[in-house]
């Protein structure tokens, strides 16, 4: 039974990576050709491209959980991750609207947070939902923070939700400014590290076969 339930989880974690990667190219593309077309600096064209680089994967995977849901398959901790990605990905949307409404310079470095939250938000929203399940399964908060703290999966995805800021901070300090959507979905993948955990999720799955 653990075995089946590991390749299934590591079955899970690989759809979630494919998701991310078809996520990079829709936006990619997308930001291509709205440079293409003269929308540079456009605020809609520039929320799309971000959805698509930075929560694309979110959509695919929310779809994903939903899927297993209605197939009736037992609970995952990706399908977890799948669900707390859709809850988070749209908290962003407003604070990057607000953001430009309160006149914030969203090309300079103070506006290095827009990025951060199109990519991470949705990663901290699968953080919080992974940390839900794995309570649920052990009943108290002090088990929880145990197998929290034991799971390759959780920790990675904590990582990524701490590093990225800085990384996104120093870019902007340095001079890089996002002024054409090609330079928007390009920040917006570099800074979406929401591949790493499932990654660690399939590696890991994998050397528990094997061993």
């Amino acid at each position: 039974m653990h075995e089946d339930h590991g390749k299934e989880e590591k079955e899970e974690f690989g759809e979630l990576i494919k998701f991310t990667f078809a996520g990079f190219a829709g936006g990619l593309g997308l930001g291509w050709l709205f440079d293409r077309l003269g929308f540079q600096q456009n605020p809609f064209g520039e929320w799309l491209v971000r959805v698509l680089a930075g929560e694309g994967e979110s959509l695919l995977e929310g779809i994903f959980a939903i899927r297993k849901k209605i197939a009736g398959e037992v609970h995952s901790l990706a399908q977890a991750y799948g669900w707390g990605k859709l809850v988070g990905m749209t908290v962003p949307w407003w604070v990057d609207l607000i953001s430009r409404l309160a006149g914030v310079d969203v090309y300079g470095w103070e506006g290095f947070y827009i990025p951060y939250l199109y990519a991470m938000s949705d990663q901290i929203g699968a953080n919080v939902a992974g940390f839900i399940y794995l309570y649920r399964h052990e009943g108290s908060l002090g088990e929880t923070f145990r197998r929290y703290r034991s799971n390759p999966v959780m920790l990675a995805s904590l990582f990524v939700i701490l590093i990225v800021p800085f990384g996104l901070l120093t870019a902007r300090l340095l001079g890089f400014s996002p002024t054409t959507n090609l330079f928007v979905a390009l920040e917006t993948i570099a800074a979406n590290l929401c591949w790493l955990p499932p990654l660690v999720g399939v590696v890991v799955e994998r050397r528990k076969q094997r061993g």
